[in-house]
């Protein structure tokens, strides 16, 4: 039997989406009960409930949990959110530096959100001749296999950086490559991972394509 959302459903998903744009965090159950005008947590967790079983949001325990699935922006017919995680390097590995409570809408034609995706705001010159410039951000889309010739945001020891990924019959074989003579590449090693790969970079409000 298909899942229905009623109209109920519907405008608590609509206020999940409100407070994440306006506050850049999960609303707490006091801010839906607040919304919804609704007087107890067991309403509003049988509702969250039905959006969880028809596949509109992922929940773990607790409000703040709260992330809104493709399903649910379809339904409300409402720009993807996603999360602005921090500052990385286009340059030397560096620690990222925390965001807290930023999140950026994409409109459909950037990415079908159909896998996590996170952005980042770039730092550094090292990719400029791949389009990304001091100050950009790119939207990542995590994954865990990559292909050779990909921009991918990797961490080495815990320190992030956007680089060109690289994997070849010849040495070094496997490295990380910067998009700017000025810089050498990173050869992998047991210390590097791969996070995701860069799929569309914000350069002056408009989104362009990582290529």
């Amino acid at each position: 039997m298909k899942n229905v959302t009623t109209a109920r459903q519907k405008e608590l998903l609509s206020v999940i989406y409100d407070l994440f744009s306006n506050t850049g965090y999960p609303p707490t159950y006091e801010e839906m009960r607040e919304n919804l005008g609704v007087s107890s947590n067991q309403s509003i967790m049988d509702l969250l409930g039905k959006l969880r079983q028809n596949g509109l949001i992922k929940r773990e325990s607790g409000a703040r949990s709260l992330t809104i699935l493709p399903l649910g922006y379809e339904i409300l017919g409402r720009p993807s959110l996603v999360p602005m995680l921090g500052v990385t390097t286009a340059g030397l590995p560096a620690e990222a530096i925390a965001i807290s409570g930023q999140w950026q809408t994409v409109s459909r034609d950037v990415a079908r959100l159909d896998q996590e995706m996170f952005m980042l705001k770039v730092s550094g010159d090292s990719m400029i001749n791949a389009g990304i410039d001091d100050g950009d951000a790119v939207l990542v889309q995590t994954k865990k296999e990559f292909i050779t010739g990909e921009i991918v945001y990797a961490e080495i020891n815990g320190e992030g950086t956007i680089k060109r990924f690289i994997s070849e019959d010849k040495p070094p074989y496997v490295y990380l490559k910067p998009e700017n003579p000025e810089y050498d590449n990173i050869v992998f090693t047991e210390d590097v991972e791969l996070k995701g790969k860069v799929i569309s970079i914000l350069k002056n409000s408009q989104w362009m394509p990582a290529k």
